[in-house]
């Protein structure tokens, strides 16, 4: 857990990151995925820092999960050969910068959602002068892109296959809705995603490999016979949402935090402190909380206006004016693109300041 007085010397609000922490995460991801013979491209969204992404390869990563060209372009320092970007690319516009993208790469695999979009996948290509791999979507759930049918799949494969610039590797998945599932439940559903993947896959080519993706069912998918690759995103840093509202990891998990400052008590059971939706964004618990106290006490951020948080619960007596308190967030994907750094504490002290590379790379 992040010790607040080693950021004793940083102005709060202070988006901070435990080193030890989201290290074992990331080995603890790559190790079931290297045990079981599957590839690991974890999401940068939820980082979007270079460093990490460095830590994340270095560790054993295949390639980078990306969701739009900015994190794609942002992420190539970090010495990454191999990117798919998981996003409906159809701006003729982008042309010049995915040729230099391919370029840059050893391999670049791009996402095929429904036969209109593979048409306008292929003028895009066809304008850049690429032919590229790509990975067919089918929601598996979630009500979002990809073939709602076995027989949206294959119209969808078809359009591919009359495509000159785009070739079918795989098909790919994102079981978001995993989130809402109670842990019980969540094998037998990681199996049921799985096994409906691999029909859709069986009726257009049962050669083409399997890309499930979601930081809840990652590690199991890993342990399931036919999947290829993985693609989680928040299990490098963790929030609420896979500590708390899903269980997939511990407290301990949790390396990122929001440590703020209490400015005033309006009431005795109120505390306002200096970080507001600017900083926790909008996104809350199925509870309702922005955010909660890392230290196990009973704090809730439970409103935020732009520049204030409200902290509310049974702990809020014992807190005066100027505390510190780190904060788990709700979700730490949209928390991290809102700063510029993050500070990095290692063995308890300040060790580093990390830029946040790819903030606001929404295009």
């Amino acid at each position: 857990m992040i010790t607040v007085a080693a950021l004793d010397s940083l102005p709060t609000p202070v988006v901070a990151i435990e080193l030890e922490a989201m290290e074992a995460n990331i080995r603890a991801m790559q190790e079931v995925c290297t045990r079981h013979g599957v590839q690991l491209w974890p999401h940068i969204k939820t980082h979007k820092m270079v460093e990490i992404a460095r830590r994340q390869l270095a560790a054993g990563a295949a390639g980078l999960t990306c969701a739009k060209l900015g994190e794609a372009e942002a992420m190539l320092p970090s010495g990454v050969r191999r990117i798919f970007i998981a996003h409906s690319l159809v701006d003729l516009r982008q042309a010049p910068r995915l040729r230099r993208l391919r370029e840059s790469l050893d391999e670049l695999v791009l996402a095929v959602t429904s036969p209109l979009h593979a048409a306008a996948l292929e003028r895009l290509l066809a304008h850049a002068g690429l032919t590229l791999p790509v990975l067919m979507a089918v929601d598996t759930g979630l009500g979002r892109e990809g073939a709602r049918t076995a027989a949206g799949a294959q119209e969808t494969a078809r359009a591919i296959a009359a495509s000159p610039h785009l070739r079918l590797i795989g098909l790919y998945t994102h079981e978001g809705q995993t989130y809402g599932l109670p842990p019980a439940e969540r094998p037998a559903f990681t199996r049921d995603v799985l096994a409906r993947l691999a029909a859709v896959r069986d009726t257009i080519d049962p050669r083409l490999t399997l890309w499930p993706g979601c930081s809840v069912t990652a590690s199991t998918m890993a342990q399931l016979p036919g999947v290829h690759a993985v693609r989680p995103g928040a299990y490098v840093l963790a929030d609420l949402a896979l500590a708390e509202t899903t269980q997939v990891v511990g407290r301990e998990g949790c390396a990122l935090t929001v440590v703020a400052t209490v400015v005033d008590k309006p009431e005795p059971d109120l505390a306002l402190i200096d970080a507001g939706s600017k900083v926790f964004s909008s996104d809350k618990t199925p509870a309702g909380h922005a955010g909660r106290a890392a230290d196990g006490r009973d704090l809730n951020v439970v409103r935020c206006n732009e520049e204030h948080g409200y902290v509310r619960g049974s702990d809020v007596a014992g807190v005066a004016i100027g505390d510190r308190i780190a904060f788990i967030p709700a979700h730490v994907c949209t928390v991290v693109n809102l700063t510029d750094t993050v500070a990095v504490v290692a063995q308890g002290r300040l060790a580093a300041t990390w830029r946040v590379d790819a903030r606001g790379k929404v295009t």
